[in-house]
């Protein structure tokens, strides 16, 4: 039974990469838009919405994972985020733009939602001793899906044509995520007995208080934790958005050269959630969350002040690593804080931090371009933003502290 759990991490990973390939939607934004004539402002839109929904329905989603187990709610994201992708091609090919928001923005983007917090509550209970290893692995599936998806995608549209991709690429989703809902599965009372813990302190560490959603969202600590959650993804997701033309821009970078470093950023927001979200096994996630913080301030004053292509490249890798932790850090982070007991519930609700941040983060960096002409003072706005999340995160680590002597108490 002990070797169990790794099946459902594997079914857990997979089930991200399928999903995670909604980060490769820039690679259908030019051939959409040259075989419809929507602008490409217009087609980029339907991957805002995507995430939109993804953060409105994780929370809703989240509770449905505590109610009815991860493989139901890791079947529905299979039919949705399956039909959504082909129901895409099918809006490409009749050319209408608001199937096109229907079925990527809200069908796809529902089954983001349900998909992502399927199997990560889920992961954590199998998981006890690494909480941080163990959403780090299927998270870091989600960051790396777009390193798979845009060759095959690139493939299938010179290959079949640009509705053809979708629909295959549809059912090929719908498949392999139907089939990881299967084994992914809460351990039982057994599975856990025969599970022997190398780190009796980790397992036990939130044994004594288990909160559920309702009781979750009442507490100082939940929002201090949604405001931190919400400062790293705005940074992190306005890079994401913005990072070849700035690095043009700000250190002369060619177009080819920013490309590569683009695809560059991209295995440092992979390996970030992996490395940042196992390193807080062994420092603890409070530390981790501050370090991040304090890593994002060097590096935007790095990326202010530096004309060098290379220095800026590393910054702006780093900048990423700690985007990716910032997903990765938080469900192990709630689960320490409140237990594992709605797990899946308070990590959904928590993700609404997301949708407000894609929406808020990369309009908030184009429009200061666009008015000011410069990257600058958004930049020096980052570091602002990062000074007070850092704050907010010591508040955290002291209202921890609270959580923590209760639980004695209750003991």
């Amino acid at each position: 039974m002990k070797n169990n759990r790794y099946i459902v991490a594997l079914a857990g990973v997979m089930l991200h990469l399928m999903i995670g390939s909604v980060y490769a939607w820039s690679v259908y934004t030019k051939p959409i838009a040259a075989q419809t004539g929507w602008s490409e402002s217009s087609v980029a839109f339907a991957f805002s919405l995507a995430i939109l929904f993804l953060g409105m329905s994780a929370a809703f989603m989240g509770r449905l994972v505590e109610k009815f187990g991860p493989t139901l709610t890791g079947t529905v994201s299979a039919i949705l985020y399956g039909s959504g992708i082909a129901l895409t091609g099918l809006a490409v090919q009749s050319q209408q733009l608001w199937l096109l928001y229907a079925s990527y923005g809200v069908i796809a983007g529902l089954g983001l939602g349900a998909g992502y917090v399927t199997p990560i509550s889920t992961i954590i209970k199998w998981f006890p001793d690494r909480r941080g290893l163990a959403t780090g692995l299927a998270i870091m599936g989600f960051g790396f899906a777009a390193l798979l998806t845009s060759p095959i995608a690139q493939f299938l549209m010179s290959s079949v044509g640009l509705s053809n991709t979708f629909y295959i690429l549809g059912a090929g989703y719908f498949l392999i995520m139907i089939v990881s809902a299967q084994f992914i599965k809460r351990p039982t009372a057994e599975d856990l007995a025969n599970f022997k813990s190398e780190d009796k302190e980790a397992v036990s560490l939130t044994g004594s208080l288990q909160m559920t959603a309702n009781q979750a969202l009442k507490t100082k600590t939940f929002y201090l934790l949604w405001f931190m959650f919400f400062i790293s993804i705005t940074c992190g997701i306005s890079l994401v958005s913005a990072a070849s033309p700035m690095a043009q821009e700000l250190t002369g970078m060619s177009a080819a050269t920013a490309a590569v470093m683009v695809g560059i950023i991209g295995l440092f927001n992979g390996f970030g959630r992996l490395v940042w979200a196992t390193l807080s096994d062994y420092i603890g996630r409070p530390l981790t969350y501050s370090l991040i913080f304090i890593v994002d301030m060097a590096m935007f004053v790095i990326l202010i002040f530096t004309h060098s292509p290379f220095i800026f490249a590393v910054a702006l890798s780093l900048l990423m690593s700690c985007y990716g932790a910032g997903f990765s850090v938080i469900p192990a982070y709630l689960g320490d804080v409140f237990g594992t007991k709605e797990l899946g519930a308070i990590h959904g609700s928590i993700l609404t931090a997301w949708a407000a941040a894609g929406m808020v983060g990369p309009l908030l960096l184009s429009f200061t371009h666009e008015v000011l002409k410069s990257y600058y003072l958004t930049l020096a706005a980052f570091i602002i933003l990062a000074g007070l999340a850092l704050c907010v995160s010591f508040l955290v680590q002291r209202e921890f502290a609270k959580l923590t002597d209760l639980a004695d108490e209750l003991d």
